[in-house]
């Protein structure tokens, strides 16, 4: 396998990943829930969600022929509440993540090293992407944290619940005898 082959293998994984985080904090959440935010200068899950559907349907449509940064894209009414409820947001979320994992499973080893532009700046292919990732996580993460604040107590923890390192290392290795 080259490391090219094996690269796009990761980062899909990575993608992958960082959707579940999203995907399973969405299933904690109530309606209520994906609307709420700390005050009028923060954004609730729904509008993260918005954002970040409307980005990746800029950034990975005609990943390596067009600029990042599509010319219909509405960026300001990405941070518009509008979202009438949870399936509604679920859909628009899976959207997004279609287009980035249609575009990226297309990808060749061969593509890589090619250059892209993001708002007229050229970015090697795997930068690109990198950028996405960060991106991506970033605001993933903001969604698990309003959901892990919302939720309380009642919140399912998404990795190694806490007191419990031990016993999930115990148990990695367990498997890999």
């Amino acid at each position: 396998m080259s490391v090219g082959t094996e690269y796009l293998r990761v980062i899909s994984e990575r993608f992958n990943n960082i959707k579940s985080l999203g995907d399973r904090t969405f299933e904690q959440l109530s309606e209520e829930d994906i609307h709420w935010s700390m005050n009028e200068d923060s954004n609730s899950v729904a509008v993260i969600v918005k954002h970040l559907s409307g980005n990746m349907i800029s950034r990975w449509t005609d990943f390596l022929d067009s600029d990042g940064e599509k010319p219909y894209r509405k960026r300001e009414q990405e941070f518009e509440n509008d979202i009438t409820s949870k399936k509604d947001m679920i859909e628009i979320s899976e959207k997004g993540w279609s287009i980035l994992f249609k575009t990226l499973h297309s990808l060749k080893e061969s593509d890589l090293m090619k250059a892209v532009y993001i708002r007229g700046e050229k970015h090697s292919v795997i930068d690109a992407i990198e950028r996405q990732l960060a991106h991506y996580s970033y605001h993933i993460g903001q969604i698990v944290y309003i959901g892990k604040q919302l939720k309380g107590e009642n919140w399912d923890s998404l990795s190694i619940p806490r007191g419990k390192s031990e016993e999930y290392l115990q148990e990695m290795l367990k498997k890999q005898q």
